[in-house]
């Protein structure tokens, strides 16, 4: 389970929650981003979420139900490489764009990962691998949790998140053009989990390029890191 959320206001904000359970997970910043890492067993620390100096956030939100045409298949690329290669800069959003729109994203074998992009200009993409990709330009808001934007509610699944979505939705709906970094903490607590539990909630200011985060739910202990614009 996750949320993530783009907003454009007089700032553009982008906020994060990792509802994660039974992985060993830590936030590690450096100077070109602060990356959510998950120790992989083959693979080791990947960053999967998170935001760099560019201006660039990453969220991956497992889809609910589970969509068999995200199964890998010949020439295609991998979600997880296609978010880490934007996350560490290897790719420009733009570059991720065309890759996505390409249509040829897959997710691992039994499971559907989604990616929640968007860049300095607030622009944002939704990849759902084997559905497609939907693109944004500069939304007023847009949210994503752990269903198909394709399918809605047309299938249900108990950690999908569509409660999630509508509570943060009408949270944004009142929302006016001071909405900040901590309007969007306001939201993402009100959508934390305990059962899957939220153990990462971030928040990105992308107009002053600061990432704030807080662990384990426990939003009066927030941190901050810096980059230069």
């Amino acid at each position: 389970m996750c949320t993530s959320i783009v907003v454009n206001k007089t700032k553009t904000i982008a906020g994060f929650n990792l509802d994660l359970l039974g992985m060993e997970w830590r936030v590690r910043p450096d100077e070109h981003g602060v990356y959510i890492e998950i120790n992989d067993a083959a693979e080791g620390w990947m960053p999967l979420f998170g935001a760099n100096d560019r201006g660039d956030f990453v969220g991956m939100p497992t889809c609910w139900p589970y969509d068999k045409r995200s199964d890998p298949r010949e020439d295609s690329l991998n979600v997880i490489m296609l978010d880490i290669d934007l996350l560490t800069g290897k790719k420009t959003f733009q570059e991720t764009k065309e890759i996505a729109e390409a249509g040829r994203i897959c997710s691992i074998p039994g499971t559907t990962f989604m990616s929640a992009l968007s860049d300095a200009e607030g622009n944002v993409m939704h990849v759902i691998p084997g559905q497609g990709c939907l693109y944004y330009e500069k939304p007023e808001y847009r949210i994503m949790t752990n269903f198909s934007p394709f399918k809605g509610n047309s299938e249900t699944h108990p950690w999908m998140g569509w409660d999630r979505y509508q509570k943060a939705e009408e949270m944004l709906k009142q929302a006016d053009d001071t909405f900040d970094v901590r309007d969007c903490f306001e939201i993402l607590q009100a959508v934390s989990q305990t059962v899957c539990p939220t153990v990462v909630s971030m928040v990105f200011d992308v107009t002053e390029r600061t990432v704030y985060w807080c662990e384990n739910r426990n939003y009066s202990d927030i941190r901050k890191v810096g980059f230069s614009v």
